[in-house]
């Protein structure tokens, strides 16, 4: 085969002996590329995961090999994010697309469409590796299950909308015991239905008030290890295993296990056996509470026939009503006796007490008290006046010494001899001049008046405009 440059002609061989044509470095590469593209359409190819490397951009970069080669292999995110399986190295897997080459390293690699692991047997091992991871975090710990409730008013279903799993949900409810169900729809099946499951499992627990439910069931229909996959992600395990309000998974048939069974806090062999173990069955309380009705009401007939034969026993063994008033009417006959001869004893005695003071009382015994007390009184009048003066005159000198004590200490008398009391206008006292500033307002205290002054600037400074005072005057400066 011959290569040309884009249709032109060759140029001339540099050797003189060949006649193939000169072609450059980009223009062979692209010439493979285009030869293997046209016969390589669409190749399918089985081998083990090496490399994996999933880029920021979220395309996939992985080594597709087996024991005697490899090759390089990419998924464009598109592709990437249609996978119903995380790609892990070691993995078998089968990869379908078109081989290509990459020019820059002039090598030739897999663009990759489709993967799927090889079969049961990886998925299997897979299943159990992560298994194996989520059971040493102790997401499948018994401790950490909870009690389901034996009545909920309202129970989360997640589940897909359009399949007869809810219907059997629903029926088996209604047949049971009819409550308020509330279904949140998500996918069963495919790429995305593990991140609905999951975001479901956590929008219930979000809810409160009336619309959080007391229970959920996670539930699907039967089918392939496949088909089954979205609930053995690691995304829908983990918001089994943190939801707050107790879960039921109800995936498959009897003999289907997925991951989520391990996280729940219960698992029911198919969705109608969720919906069996979610209630009690009506009809049955019903008929249970009749019963333990109608045996609490013989206990309490047979309750009150025995308590009536005890009464009726008991009362033919108490005394009479005669017998039972004997010993206390002695004692008030007795008592009665005693509060007579009391009454007239306790008369007398104070008949004598009242005597005896009645002869104190007699006017003149209290006209003779009357004129002594009125001459004490006078003569203690006639000593009070004169001992009043000396007090007076006593406390008039200590009064005159603490005047003159005073006065010679006011500050007052210190203006008087020509000094001057300097304040600011707060009042504060000013005590040195260093603590003055040019244009500060002062008030200066003489002896008999009181005046304003404005600090003059040091000399050699421009002296500021003297302040007025009240009647127009100036009101002095102090230097």
């Amino acid at each position: 085969m011959k290569l040309m440059s884009d249709g032109n002609a060759a140029a001339p061989a540099a050797n003189p002996g060949s006649n193939l044509p000169e072609v450059s470095v980009s223009e062979l590469a692209q010439a493979v590329k285009r030869t293997m593209e046209t016969n390589f359409d669409r190749v399918r190819v089985r081998g083990e995961l090496g490399r994996v490397m999933i880029a920021k951009s979220g395309h996939l970069y992985v080594d597709l090999k087996d024991e005697n080669a490899s090759i390089s292999t990419v998924m464009w995110k598109a592709n990437v994010q249609a996978l119903t399986f995380r790609p892990e190295e070691g993995l078998e897997v089968v990869a379908e697309g078109r081989l290509s080459t990459y020019p820059g390293r002039s090598q030739y690699q897999l663009i990759a469409e489709r993967m799927a692991p090889a079969g049961v047997g990886a998925l299997l091992a897979q299943l159990e590796k992560l298994k194996a991871k989520l059971a040493a975090e102790g997401l499948f710990a018994a401790e950490r299950k909870k009690r389901i409730p034996y009545l909920p008013r309202t129970i989360g279903v997640v589940t897909s909308p359009t399949g007869a799993v809810i219907r059997d949900i629903l029926h088996r409810l209604r047949e049971r015991f009819p409550c308020r169900v509330i279904v949140w729809p998500v996918l069963v099946q495919g790429a995305e239905a593990a991140g609905q499951v999951a975001r479901a499992i956590k929008g219930f627990n979000t809810l409160s008030g009336d619309m959080r439910p007391d229970v959920l069931i996670v539930a699907r229909g039967g089918g392939s290890i496949e088909d089954l996959w979205a609930f053995n992600e690691e995304i829908v395990v983990r918001a089994a295993a943190e939801s707050q309000i107790p879960l039921i998974s109800a995936v498959g048939h009897e003999t289907d296990t997925t991951l989520i069974d391990f996280a729940s806090d219960l698992r029911a062999p198919t969705p109608t056996g969720a919906a069996e173990k979610a209630v009690p069955v009506r009809a049955e309380l019903v008929q249970r509470v009749t019963a333990l009705d109608g045996r609490l009401k013989n206990g309490l007939v047979r309750g009150l026939e025995k308590r009536r034969t005890e009464l009726r026993a008991a009362a033919g063994k108490l005394p009479r009503l005669e017998t039972l008033f004997q010993i206390p009417q002695q004692r008030y006959d007795r008592a009665a006796e005693r509060l007579n001869a009391a009454l007239v004893s306790n008369t007398r005695a104070a008949q004598s007490k009242l005597d005896r003071i009645a002869v104190r009382l007699r006017p003149q015994a209290l006209a003779q008290d009357i004129t002594r007390r009125r001459e004490r009184l006078l003569q203690a009048a006639a000593r009070l006046q004169p001992a009043m003066q000396r007090s007076m005159v006593t406390q008039r000198k200590h009064l005159d010494g603490a005047g003159r004590m005073l006065e010679s200490l006011s500050h007052k008398s210190v203006l008087a001899r020509g000094f001057v009391m300097v304040q600011r206008d707060d009042g504060s006292l000013v005590r040195a001049a260093k603590d003055l500033n040019a244009g500060d307002v002062v008030n200066l205290t003489f002896a008999d008046e009181q005046k304003k002054a404005v600090i003059d600037p040091p000399a050699g400074e421009a002296a500021k405009p003297r302040a007025k005072g009240k009647a127009g005057g100036d009101q002095g400066s102090l230097f």
